[in-house]
C-alpha cells in the first residue's frame, strides 16, 4: 500500500521536528499544532489517526515538566477520538478519561475558556454514553454548566446556544418518574425560549434555526393539556427555522425541519376552534412537506431519515382514506 500524501508529511515533519535546534517545549508546541492542523480539517479517518499519533508523541515528550502542554495533548487526543465517525462506546470513554484527566491541570494553568471548552466537549462525551449507562446525564448538564460560567450569550453567541440546545436536549433524554415527565419537558422548552432571548435572527441565523426547530420538537411532544396550542406554538417555532433554513443553501436542515412542521400538521385540526371537523386541509399540506423531505434525504443518501418521512407518508395516506370512508 501505497502511503497518503498526509503519512509522507508527518514522517517529514517529525524527522523535521527531532533535527531542529529548538527546545523540547517547541518541539512539543509543533507536534500539538500539527496535529491540530488534522483535526481542524480532517479529509480522511487516518487525517484522525494522525492526529491521534502526533498529540501522543507530543505527551509522552512532556514527561513531568511541562504540564499545561501535557493537559492540552490530552485534551487533544480526546477531541479527535471523539471525532472519529461511529465512534464506539470504548473511544469514547477514552475521551472521557482524558478531558477527566486533563482539566485540573487546565484549570491551574489555562485560561477560563480553554477549561470551559474542555467542560464542553466532556458534556458531549457523557451525553453520547449515557445510552449505554455508561454515563449519567446529570453529569453532562453539570459539565455544561460550568462552561455557560464562561460562554455567556454577550462574547460568546455560539457557544452559548450550543450549550443551551444540549442543556435541552439532556433534560429531553432524562429518565423520569412519569408524574415528573411534564417538568423535564418544561425545563427543556425553558432553555430554548431562554436562550432564544439573546441569539436572534440576524447576527445568529444558524444558531437560531437550530434553537427554534428544536424548540418546535420539544413543544410538539410536550405532555399537557393543550395539545393544539402547542402544536400551534411549535409550527410557529419551524417557521422562524425556516426563515434560515432553505433547500439551497441547508437541505438536509431544511429537510429536517419540514418534516418536523409536518409532524405537527398531521396532529393539528383545520380550524383549532371547531377541532371536530377534522384536519383535510393540514393533512394534504403535510404530505406535500413529507414528499419534498423524502426526496431531499433520498438524493444525499440519508437512508434512515428517508424512510421515518416514507412511513409518515403512509399514515397521512391511510388518515386521507379514512376521512374519504366517512
Amino acid at each position: 500500500m501505497t502511503p497518503s500524501i498526509t503519512d509522507s508529511a508527518v514522517k517529514a515533519a517529525i524527522a523535521a521536528i527531532a533535527s531542529e535546534s529548538a527546545t523540547a517545549e517547541e518541539k512539543i508546541q509543533m507536534l500539538i499544532e500539527m496535529a491540530q492542523g488534522f483535526q481542524k480539517k480532517p479529509k480522511t479517518a487516518q487525517d484522525l489517526r494522525n492526529a491521534v499519533g502526533l498529540f501522543y508523541r507530543a505527551y509522552e515528550m512532556c514527561g513531568d515538566n511541562y504540564l499545561l502542554l501535557k493537559a492540552r495533548a490530552k485534551v487533544g487526543i480526546a477531541g479527535t477520538l471523539q471525532m472519529i465517525p461511529d465512534a464506539d462506546s470504548q473511544l469514547l470513554l477514552q475521551a472521557k478519561e482524558g478531558y477527566e484527566e486533563a482539566l485540573p491541570i487546565l484549570q491551574q494553568l489555562a485560561t477560563p475558556e480553554e477549561v470551559a471548552e474542555a467542560q464542553m466537549n466532556l458534556g458531549l462525551v457523557l451525553q453520547s454514553l449515557v445510552p449505554n449507562n455508561l454515563a449519567r446525564i446529570t453529569d453532562s448538564i453539570q459539565a455544561y454548566h460550568q462552561a455557560l460560567r464562561v460562554f455567556g450569550w454577550e462574547d460568546y453567541p455560539q457557544e452559548y446556544a450550543i450549550l443551551s440546545n444540549n442543556i435541552a436536549i439532556a433534560y429531553l433524554s432524562m429518565p423520569m418518574a412519569s408524574e415528573r415527565e411534564y417538568l423535564r419537558q418544561g425545563l427543556a422548552v425553558q432553555s430554548f425560549e431562554v436562550a432564544l432571548k439573546h441569539i436572534n435572527l440576524i447576527d445568529h441565523p444558524r444558531e437560531y434555526a437550530m434553537l427554534q426547530n428544536n424548540l418546535g420538537n420539544a413543544l410538539q411532544y410536550l405532555i399537557s393539556s393543550h395539545p393544539v396550542e402547542n402544536n400551534l406554538r411549535a409550527i410557529s417555532a419551524y417557521n422562524e427555522a425556516l426563515k434560515v433554513r432553505n433547500p439551497q443553501d441547508t437541505p438536509l436542515e431544511y429537510a429536517n425541519t419540514i418534516s418536523n412542521k409536518a409532524n405537527a400538521l398531521f396532529n393539528l385540526p383545520d380550524n383549532p376552534e371547531k377541532p371536530e371537523l377534522g384536519n383535510q386541509q393540514n393533512l394534504l399540506t403535510a404530505k406535500s412537506y413529507y414528499q419534498e423531505a423524502w426526496q431531499i434525504f433520498t438524493e444525499n443518501q440519508q437512508l434512515e431519515q428517508a424512510e421515518v418521512v416514507a412511513k409518515a407518508l403512509q399514515d397521512v395516506a391511510a388518515e386521507m382514506q379514512a376521512f374519504v370512508l366517512h
